[in-house]
């Protein structure tokens, strides 16, 4: 094995701190995607009871970013694009302990457990928990949907 000599700790540093900030703007990429997915659907003026709209988006919510991703690392070669998914983690795991730690009441879920608030919240496309404003399948689903897609592009484009 070879001998490069010594890494100085000023450029490990510098290296890191330019990891992080690709790692940042390709979160932030990812989340531009997401809200141009979530702009072509509201475009359409969609039916707020109907599941073929959350459908879409659910779909759009993935594609797009993954298509994005894709482009942006035949482009730019960087191999930190693909590890957005970890973003996608962290945005789960924080609304998760959000959505546990609401309050439930009359409609809003008032009988369901930890396993079932989640559910209905994050996943269910008819009969959701009304917990987050109904903004559940948005914050706990699309958005890390959207980050592992991206992810994935990313890793196929490199």
């Amino acid at each position: 094995m070879a001998y490069h000599g010594e890494i100085s700790h000023e450029k490990a540093t510098a290296g890191r701190a330019r990891e992080a900030a690709w790692f940042f703007a390709h979160t932030l990429v990812a989340a531009i995607l997401l809200a141009i997915a979530v702009g072509v659907i509201s475009l359409n003026d969609p039916d707020p009871d109907s599941s073929t709209p959350r459908l879409l988006g659910t779909v759009l919510a993935f594609l797009v970013p993954l298509i994005g991703g894709f482009l942006l690392a035949r482009i730019h070669h960087n191999r930190i694009a693909g590890e957005v998914w970890i973003s996608g983690l962290i945005i789960f795991s924080l609304a998760c302990f959000s959505v546990i730690g609401l309050p439930t009441g009359r409609g809003l879920c008032e009988t369901c457990g930890p396993g079932e608030k989640l559910w209905r919240t994050f996943f269910t496309l008819n009969r959701g928990s009304g917990l987050m404003g109904g903004d559940g399948l948005l914050v706990g689903a699309w958005a890390p949907l959207s980050m592992i897609g991206y992810a994935i592009g990313a890793k196929l484009g490199v």
